[in-house]
């Protein structure tokens, strides 16, 4: 198995400094990462030797920390499926999911989720690493979902979410033409009264907004793109059944459609600052069949 590590050479200005220190401020390790590898025996070296965290290294020499876990705690099994892997490197994999797909194991759902599939995916390329993902979409949802390959990467990324570094848009399919045409719908939501799944819109919920606006008027019903200043369970498809516009195939907040069997929801476009190098991403998924079908 391949290990992520990340060094650092010792400027003669860090001499000196407390590696808690250059662990925090240089490598932007948080204390939580920094509590889990110190005590792995290849956790922090300096010069390839271990180290604790109140070492001072010197000028020139090189800090190797671990990134990558030599155990998986999540309790995830490995079990093949199909990936559509967009992009892939040493700390991060982009995915375009596939609909019907879980994305985290569940009560009836322990073999056959993108966590599953994943960790599978590791163990035949030999990447060192548990089921990280840094954001989730519902099993009918299509399209781009971004994952960590170690717990420094995602947390990185998950302080990014919801803020201008992390922009996600989607594009969704309608009933009926939202008036105005764009908007921002800025309304808590919270779980329905004797529901386990079902979201409402409710003024003692979380505060949720969505942006909104339509890219085309088909008639009886509408292409929307989307973006999220939140990140609530369900958040698009109770905002536009809100609206009083619920997503084509949305069999909780709307009705089903035949032949689609889930809400035409797709993640089409990820924009974020990579957790290590700080470049910026931007990928793309071209719309699936089902929902070009309903546009055409």
């Amino acid at each position: 198995m391949s290990t992520r590590r990340l060094e650092l050479k010792i400027s003669p200005e860090r001499a000196g400094v407390r590696l808690n220190t250059i662990l925090r401020v240089d490598l932007g390790l948080s204390g939580t990462v920094i509590r889990r590898i110190k005590w792995l025996e290849d956790g922090i070296l300096v010069d390839g030797v271990r180290v604790n965290t109140r070492h001072c290294p010197t000028a020139g020499q090189i800090v190797s920390v671990r990134l990558s876990e030599q155990e998986r705690r999540s309790g995830i099994v490995s079990a093949p499926g199909e990936l559509d892997i967009v992009y892939e490197d040493a700390d991060i994999v982009v995915i375009n999911k596939a609909p019907f797909v879980t994305v985290h194991p569940g009560p009836g759902h322990y073999d056959d989720t993108m966590g599953n599939f994943l960790l599978d995916y590791y163990e035949k390329t030999g990447v060192e690493g548990d089921f990280h993902p840094v954001h989730r979409l519902d099993r009918g949802t299509t399209g781009l979902m971004l994952v960590a390959k170690h717990p420094h990467a995602q947390e990185v990324l998950k302080n990014q979410l919801h803020t201008d570094s992390f922009r996600r848009s989607y594009l969704a399919v309608c009933e009926g033409i939202p008036n105005p045409s764009e908007g921002i719908v800025d309304a808590p939501l919270g779980i329905a009264e004797g529901e386990k799944l079902k979201r409402i819109v409710r003024t003692d919920g979380q505060s949720a907004r969505t942006h909104y606006a339509v890219v085309k008027n088909m008639g009886e019903r509408a292409l929307l793109r989307l973006q999220l200043d939140t990140g609530r369970t369900h958040q698009i498809r109770v905002h536009m059944a809100h609206l009083g516009n619920p997503l084509v195939g949305d069999f909780l907040y709307g009705a089903e459609v035949e032949g689609l069997g889930r809400p035409a929801l797709h993640s089409a476009e990820v924009d974020f600052i990579h957790p290590i190098t700080g470049n910026e991403m931007h990928f793309t998924a071209p719309v699936p069949a089902d929902i070009l079908a309903l546009i055409k």
